[in-house]
């Protein structure tokens, strides 16, 4: 059976599992750009994939996209929706991060993690920029 968490940036949840608490500390290390806090929720072997964009495998990879030179500052991150079973948690919000050129890049994600031992191995991320 599916376990599913809301209100996820409040951390007011005390249901989320081990593997979503780590979710939602990944998503505060990246809001904080806190290298060392998003790491320590990766495997070593960890991969990012974006379908069609990008693909990433290692966390030194994964370290240099944490604050993407295309952006300025940290992302804003709301997620609305963490669902989990057999070891995969999905999880749906949106994004906004200041671009340099000047813009924003402001988007609805669906985000697929795929644990290990409490840690993120894969993460599949789906955008859909809406502004």
């Amino acid at each position: 059976m599916a376990q599913t968490s809301e209100s996820l940036n409040s951390n007011e949840n005390l249901n989320m599992s081990a593997n979503q608490d780590t979710i939602h500390r990944y998503v505060e290390g990246f809001m904080k750009g806190d290298h060392a806090l998003v790491l320590s929720c990766l495997t070593d072997d960890v991969e990012w994939e974006i379908p069609g964009l990008f693909h990433i495998a290692g966390k030194e990879a994964f370290d240099k996209e944490i604050e993407n030179d295309a952006f300025v500052g940290h992302p804003t991150i709301e997620t609305t929706r963490m669902t989990e079973e057999n070891g995969v948690v999905v999880a749906e919000g949106a994004v906004r991060s200041e671009r340099k050129d000047g813009g924003f890049l402001v988007a609805r994600f669906c985000d697929v993690f795929i644990m290990q031992d409490g840690r993120i191995q894969k993460l599949i991320s789906y955008l859909m920029p809406i502004a």
